[in-house]
């Protein structure tokens, strides 16, 4: 109990910068831009051409079913 105060500052402290970066995020629209970029990407994703391009850069995509024929 000798550090009480000390640890009561600093949560007071953090919670009002919490707070104000909170406050900061909404005024500005950060969240609204934030789930904007963020069905886009899920969009992207989930398109064909997102599809083919990660069959493409996957140098294992071939590996898998020659072990399997090895073994």
């Amino acid at each position: 109990m000798k550090f009480l105060k000390w640890y009561v500052k600093i949560a007071v402290v953090s919670s009002l910068i919490g707070g104000s970066m909170e406050l900061f995020m909404i005024k500005t629209g950060f969240y609204d831009k934030v789930t904007e970029l963020e069905s886009e990407k899920r969009a992207w994703e989930s398109s064909p051409e997102a599809q083919a391009m990660r069959e493409a850069l996957n140098p294992w995509r071939n590996r898998d079913p020659e072990a399997k024929k090895n073994s």
